[in-house]
């Protein structure tokens, strides 16, 4: 890419062509910043009106660590898919791996959770990520993602 070319962002229809997640398991509504391959920042916008709420956990619902995951992950494909896209060639990421995860505090309706990704190193076609998801300021849970970039096979 060149500087004039430079994606900074990503709506959701940028998303949309990038990751093949569909409602309701895409993770993230917006990428509000990007640097190239080496770092993002992701949000998702949680609502009373997830359906992981009907049973997690009705009277006290809170966003899955799972999700929190796997929004870091969708994230980091979503600018790796991004960034290396050549033409007609279509690339989807595979998740190989999930490190050091904590998990500091719980998320819920109404919370905007910002996912910060940094490439930690890239060789070829797998990548380390290291991630973070934020409400507010505050780190609600880390972790640190292996992906691999696999070509589409329909």
């Amino acid at each position: 890419m060149t500087e004039s070319t430079e994606l900074t962002a990503m709506s959701i229809a940028e998303i949309l062509t990038s990751l093949p997640h569909r409602y309701p398991f895409l993770m993230i509504d917006k990428i509000i910043s990007i640097n190239g391959d080496e770092s993002a920042v992701g949000v998702k916008n949680v609502t009373f009106n997830e359906p992981i709420f009907q049973g997690h956990f009705p009277g006290n619902p809170i966003f899955p660590g799972v999700l929190i995951i796997e929004g870091m992950a969708q994230t980091a494909g979503a600018i790796v898919i991004k960034h290396d896209s050549n033409g007609g060639k279509k690339n989807i990421v595979l998740m190989l791996g999930v490190d050091k995860a904590k998990f500091r505090k719980p998320a819920g309706p109404g919370d905007v959770i910002e996912f910060h990704i940094a490439k930690i190193q890239r060789r070829r076609n797998v990548g380390r990520y290291k991630a973070q998801a934020i409400v507010d300021g505050t780190v609600i849970a880390e972790a640190e993602i292996t992906a691999m970039i696999v070509e589409a096979t329909s």
